[in-house]
């Protein structure tokens, strides 16, 4: 069994849902992501999403594309992002790892090739924001041959025929994007996000995860009674924009991390209602 399919497992056997928080690999600095890591599994994360650094993160609003620009400005690649994944293995052997972000470093250094370094460093999935399902079937297979999972992300404009499609070759989860537009961007729409999950429920039985617009315990425990797990991202990383290279970096990650802590509380507390 995968790591994320026994983390899944083992939250619907308690009746609890996933936290799952997003970085960027790099962000604010290279040196403090496997810490970043750590603490963030400390404070209740059940899978992280490592975001792979890109010039055009065409999904994201400006708070992660400035992370982004923050990462590359410390010229972090997507080999450097496999090193971080293979240090944060040393001493977490459990924690599912998903690499999120966008097709053209992952075919700059080769789908086979890269399959099997993520591999050995101890991926779990691959998220690519802007490959297409019709292009998807290659890639699939190739993690699918090294133990690891294609995740997509359905939008609230996909179709019932692209739900079915994405289905048909997704694993390990689905992500649900619960608004129109970018990461950070607009309000939860808690009628849409559940018209959007039944649809979802017809075409398959995998975990779906909710992301886009969770910024808080009061968002986060209005959506996962919907969903098998929330996505936060830009409210998080939010915090790491006013890192003080100065300051003390145990204290600036707790700061950073208080968010998880206090958004797994709430999570924990309607799964408890």
């Amino acid at each position: 069994m995968s790591r994320l399919a026994k983390v899944f497992e083992q939250l619907a056997e308690r009746g609890a849902k996933a936290l799952v928080p997003y970085i960027v690999a790099g962000d604010p600095a290279p040196q403090h992501t496997v810490s970043l890591m750590h603490a963030l599994v400390d404070s209740g994360a059940d899978i992280i999403e490592l975001g792979v650094p890109f010039s055009d993160p065409m999904a994201e609003g400006p708070t992660i594309q400035l992370a982004h620009e923050r990462a590359l400005e410390h010229h972090v690649s997507l080999s450097q992002v496999l090193e971080m994944v293979t240090a944060f293995r040393q001493t977490n052997a459990d924690t599912p790892v998903v690499l999120m972000g966008y097709t053209n470093p992952v075919e700059h250094m080769g789908y086979s090739q890269f399959a099997e370094r993520a591999k050995q460093a101890g991926v779990d999935g691959l998220l690519t924001v802007d490959m297409p399902p019709e292009e998807a079937g290659e890639t699939s297979q190739l993690l699918r041959d090294a133990g690891m999972d294609n995740i997509f992300l359905l939008a609230p404009t996909s179709s019932d025929q692209r739900v079915a499609k994405v289905a048909a070759l997704a694993s390990g989860y689905l992500y649900c994007v619960s608004l129109k537009g970018v990461t950070g961007a607009g309000h939860l729409d808690i009628v849409s996000v559940r018209e959007q999950m039944q649809r979802i429920r017809q075409h398959s039985d995998l975990p779906v995860t909710v992301g886009f617009g969770i910024k808080d315990g009061e968002s986060a425990s209005a959506i996962a009674p919907l969903c098998e797990g929330v996505v936060v991202g830009s409210a998080l990383v939010d915090r790491l924009a006013k890192w003080d290279n100065a300051a003390d970096t145990d204290k600036q990650i707790a700061e950073a991390v208080s968010l998880i802590a206090d958004i797994r509380k709430a999570i924990d507390a309607v799964a408890d209602v």
